[in-house]
């Protein structure tokens, strides 16, 4: 029979081993509790590493806008209730990706998305290269593009006073760039074509 200390030391034995395998787990875990998860999205993160460090790394990215929108001299209380807004709109699309046919491909699709939206549209890292194009055949219909070497490549694209964020999406040839309401920057070379608005289809050139 054993002697009850050593009884007791085998008893904290698997207690032991558990808590200390916690830490490890939760490390390689997303950034949210996966004791909440209620989507199909959110528990598939769960039980997948490299979707996991993903997430992680898309709360970091959000972290860092939150903080860039705060040092805005002007506006930054606005731009921070349409950043949140707009984290809320892509988890509830992320968490539609239940429909689609590959669950997986839809919720890796979503996250490096929005990674490069964030990091381009709240300039979280220095653009590889900045573009300054002619549009229309007009000097004054300018776009001004910042491309960032994100694990999705991304764009700023500045016109007027509007500022969107597109990521790099498949094509034939060229490069390009899908952003919200289905705007669209296609380069070829020097040359790019811009879809600003549904109606509205401009041939842009490389300034010079």
């Amino acid at each position: 029979m054993l002697h009850p200390s050593t009884l007791a030391v085998v008893l904290s034995l698997p207690m032991l081993i558990a808590g200390a395998a916690l830490p490890a787990q939760a490390e390689g875990g997303p950034s949210f509790d996966c004791a909440k998860a209620g989507s199909s999205a959110e528990k598939l993160v769960c039980e997948d590493t490299a979707l996991a460090s993903l997430d992680r790394r898309l709360a970091e990215r959000y972290a860092a806008a939150v903080t860039a929108v705060k040092a805005y001299d002007a506006g930054a209380d606005e731009a921070l209730k349409l950043l949140k807004a707009t984290q809320r709109g892509w988890v509830k699309g992320r968490d539609e990706c239940w429909k689609a046919d590959d669950l997986r491909s839809c919720v890796e699709d979503a996250y490096s998305r929005r990674e490069g939206e964030l990091v381009a549209g709240y300039m979280l890292e220095k653009p590889t290269a900045v573009t300054s194009w002619t549009c229309g055949g007009n000097p004054a219909n300018e776009i001004v593009t910042s491309f960032f070497d994100t694990e999705r490549p991304s764009v700023r694209m500045e016109r007027g006073d509007r500022t969107v964020a597109g990521v790099l999406t498949r094509s034939a040839s060229g490069a390009r760039y899908e952003a919200p309401f289905g705007i669209v920057f296609w380069t070829k070379g020097k040359d790019a074509l811009l879809t600003w608005q549904p109606d509205e289809d401009l041939a842009c050139v490389a300034a010079q």
